[in-house]
Formats: structure tokens, sequence, C-alpha cells
């Protein structure tokens, strides 16, 4: 596995109903545009079409805008919810995003998250994760294969079904998990990667090991090949110079985030307890679920879930929640890439040694270049009564 861990962000995204959502939607492709800059690896976008918070309906065309705003990162599908499309389809928009991006794109792909998603198309949760495996099933004989595809069940019908353009890269494609072993089933099976979504929930960090205990253990059974570099886990961080300048920070909007779990969306495994700000701010912290704070906070949270996960995984995607303003959530993200980053990704010891290294030498290097600074002192002085000495030629 690549030693060098990858960071970037899980963009469902998040915002308080009511707002103006032309002005949260740039706002989402101006972070975007701040990672970039700041050297994050990823950004993944949401689909979501109910419930007022997450107002993505296509990551799609989110990843279409950024595209021509950034230079380096890379954007995906967080995910598309595959129960919802025809699975030719998603196949083909993703690689005319590959050919527009030049293979920056990666695909993630789950059941679908909001039961008010569903019902207003006729499904019902009991049926997403099957269509899920239908339509990974799909997906990858059209992107792995020249072969035509044909497949029935009771929602789509395909008929020597191909793609129109092969796609310009071998670009990342992922399925998503919270709690449930069906993700990393199909990730396993399939040979995919894995976005771990609930890795901080309680249930979801029980599980960690358990996931890639799964995978592996499918994988062998079809003859697939995986890799943790491609294990992906979600969590919660808000980073400021001070704990207590974190804490003001999320005050801004943790209770409406708190809200929409707790009162809206149908997701039990992101329900938390807290009634103000102060009890939701400690149950993140106190629980493991997060970390708001510092640096060296969100350090922690990392190594304990590299600790939990039994062997190590291959990118850390922060949660995008809107907790703080605009310009604190930046800040952030920006003491995240400058004092988190270089821990995971074999800098900060190198840069920490050389300094030590060089503190040692120091006495010694500084005697030697003072020395050399009075010798070169006396020597142009000694020049200087040279020349002075010499008698002038007469005229």
């Amino acid at each position: 596995m690549n030693n060098r861990m990858r960071f970037g962000i899980f963009l469902a995204p998040f915002h308080k109903p009511g707002i103006n959502p032309t002005l949260a939607l740039e706002q989402d492709l101006e972070l975007v545009q701040w990672l970039d800059r700041c050297d994050y690896d990823e950004v993944w976008f949401g689909e979501h079409h109910s419930a007022g918070s997450e107002i993505s309906a296509s990551p799609e065309i989110m990843i279409a805008t950024a595209a021509e705003r950034t230079k380096h990162i890379k954007l995906g599908t967080g995910v598309v919810s595959v129960s919802y499309h025809n699975p030719l389809w998603v196949a083909e928009r993703m690689v005319q995003l590959d050919h527009l991006t030049r293979g920056r794109v990666m695909l993630g792909l789950g059941p679908g998250s909001l039961p008010t998603d569903a019902t207003m198309i006729g499904l019902s949760q009991k049926d997403t994760r099957g269509l899920l495996a239908d339509g990974l099933d799909v997906i990858t004989r059209l992107l792995r294969s020249d072969e035509p595809v044909n497949f029935e069940n009771d929602r789509w019908t395909l008929k020597d079904a191909r793609l129109h353009l092969r796609p310009y890269s071998n670009f990342d494609l992922a399925t998503a998990a919270v709690a449930s072993p069906t993700g990393p089933k199909l990730a396993g099976k399939y040979g995919t990667g894995l976005i771990s979504i609930g890795a901080t929930t309680a249930a979801g960090f029980d599980a960690l090991a358990l996931h890639w205990d799964v995978i592996e253990e499918e994988a062998k059974h079809h003859n697939q090949q995986v890799d943790r570099s491609k294990w992906r886990l979600v969590g919660l961080c808000h980073i400021a110079e001070t704990a207590e300048q974190a804490r003001r920070d999320v005050e801004y909007g943790i209770e409406h985030w708190f809200n929409y779990f707790q009162e809206i969306a149908a997701f039990p495994q992101m329900s938390m307890p807290g009634q103000n700000a102060k009890e939701m701010i400690d149950f993140i912290n106190d629980s493991g679920f997060g970390a708001i704070g510092t640096p060296e906070m969100c350090r922690a949270q990392i190594d304990r879930l590299w600790k939990q996960s039994n062997g190590g995984f291959g990118a850390y995607l922060m949660l995008a929640h809107n907790w703080a303003n605009f310009d604190a959530t930046k800040r952030s993200y920006d003491l995240i890439a400058r004092e988190v980053f270089p821990h995971f990704q074999g800098q900060h010891m190198s840069t920490m040694n050389a300094a030590v290294r060089a503190q040692k030498m120091r006495p010694e290097l500084a005697e030697i270049h003072a020395k050399a600074v009075e010798t070169a002192q006396q020597t142009y002085a000694a020049e200087k009564e040279g020349r002075g000495s010499v008698t002038e030629p007469a005229e």
C-alpha cells in the first residue's frame, strides 16, 4: 500500500433550509477551489433530491463545473444512487466526464440514503441494496469489457448494451458503506474501492476491521484483487488555532446539522444526542465521532481510525458540514493541510529531523563560520596594508 495518505472531503452538501441555494452551491464550488489550492487530493459530491438540506441533485454536474475551476484535485460521485438510474446511463455519463477532465474523475456508487428520495419514484428502501448490486454488476461489465451486456430485472432492461466511448482512464470505482456488510461484499466481489461513510459512528467504528475482512474474503472467493489504498474513511473535523476558537466557530451551524439528523433525515445510523451547541460539541469530541478543536485532536482522530482499521487505509475524507461560517471553514481546511497532512504523508519527520541535525551541528559550524569570517577580515586588512606601502612610480 502507498504510504502517502490522501486527504479530501465528502460533500453532501449540508445547508440550512431557507438560505439562498444559488449562493450555497457557489460556495461549495469555491470550497473545492480552496481545497485544490491547499493540495487536497479528492472531493466526492453527493446526490440527494429531498429533505431540504443536501441540495445537490447531480454529482456529475458539480464535477463538470468544478473541473473547469480546478487544476489537480480529483472529483468523484459521492455517491450516485444507482437504484434511481439506468446503470448504462450512469456509466455513459462518467466516461464522458473522464474524457472532459482528462482522467480526474472517480465513480462512487450507493443504494441511496434518503427514503424521501426513493418514495418519489416508487422505490422502497428494502429494494435499493439489491438494485445497487445489479447496477454495479452492469457498470463493471460495461467499463471492463467491450462485450455487449444483456440484463433484465423488475426495473431495467438492457439489450446488447455497450458504451458509446471507451474510458479515458482507469478511474477509481468505489462502493459506499455505513455499518452493514453490503458495501464491503460488493467491493470484494467486483474488486472496487470502499468508502466507509460511517467510520466514526459507534456501529461504523466497530465494523471497520470487519469491513476489510469481508472485502478480502469476497475478493478471494471471486478471484479479485483488492487494495487498502482504495479504502476511504469518512470522519468529522473542525480545527482552529485553539480549542476554544474551534468551539466558538461551530456554534454558527452545528445545531442545524444535528437537527437534520435528529428530526428530518430518516437515516438512523447518524442520529446523535444533544440539545444545544455545548452538548453537541461535547458529544462529537467525547464519543470519538469527530474532532472539534486543534490540529493535534484531528491527528489523534486519524490515528485512532488507523489502529481500528487493523492494517491501514488509503484516504481520510472529512464530511463537509457547514458547522462554521465560510471563512472559518476555509481556515480549518488550511490548518489541516499545514499541520495534519505532513504527519501522514511522510513529510513531518523529514523536516523535523533535518532541523534537529542542523541544531546539533550548529555550535561547531558556527565556530567554523566565525573563524572563516575572522580570517577573511584579516586577509583583507593585510591586502589593504600591502597596497598602502607600495611606492608610487615617478612621472
